[in-house]
């Protein structure tokens, strides 16, 4: 199973549970800002019960945007040293979502997900929505821009995606943009980025550094 790497950005979001986090494919990093000097004794006995799995990340001094350049930084170290894992940024902070998608196109998968309950690898088999971008997760009851929930989105895409037979997108940036074009160019980007991430998780699309190949369902 493809190692997950949960970057949390803890002075975004105060996360209360690593419960969902224990499976061997979970790599997780607290990022804590040098004003986190108190933390729940809930959290950390959860990130001692996962032992070698996890890491505190402790800025020594404060900044503006800091810490998100921290994370930035051991984001991309870790995928030059594992660039076939998936990493889930948890943030409420919106300007993670370029990086994102400039990972993705580039075949790194990733996302930003506003709760580790929300994570895509989550929500895609227990809501059928994906966590990628903050505003795709707080659309996720009431559907797209486009009135169309994710799930909705997902079975246009493959749709198309098994219509196109030998003629389909060989890289993560062309098959962004053909979801962009099936799904309509009012759906926001990170709500196409959750299709492609929901695609991945289900099998449907496997991405091999910058090339895909597909395994779509029958019709």
């Amino acid at each position: 199973m493809k190692t997950n790497y949960v970057l949390i950005d803890y002075e975004n979001v105060h996360v209360k549970s690593l419960a969902l986090l224990s499976g061997e494919h979970f790599r997780v990093r607290l990022f804590l800002g040098p004003n986190n000097k108190k933390l729940p004794v809930d959290l950390v006995l959860a990130v001692q019960e996962l032992g070698e799995s996890a890491q505190y990340i402790v800025l020594e001094t404060a900044g503006s945007n800091a810490l998100d350049f921290h994370i930035a930084y051991y984001l991309g170290v870790i995928a030059a040293a594992d660039p076939s894992a998936f990493f889930h940024i948890i943030s409420k902070d919106t300007g993670f979502d370029p990086l994102i998608r400039h990972l993705n196109a580039n075949g790194i998968l990733s996302s930003r997900s506003v709760s580790i309950e929300v994570m895509p690898c989550f929500t895609s088999v227990t809501a059928n929505t994906s966590g990628s971008g903050g505003a795709a997760m707080e659309r996720s009851q009431s559907g797209s821009a486009g009135g169309r929930s994710v799930e909705e989105l997902i079975k246009l895409a493959v749709g198309d995606l098994i219509k196109r037979k030998s003629a389909k997108p060989r890289t993560p940036k062309t098959l962004l943009s053909t979801i962009h074009a099936k799904c309509g160019k009012e759906v926001p980007v990170p709500e196409i980025n959750a299709v492609f991430e929901a695609l991945v998780e289900r099998g449907y699309v496997k991405v091999n550094g910058a090339k895909l190949s597909y395994s779509l369902p029958a019709i």
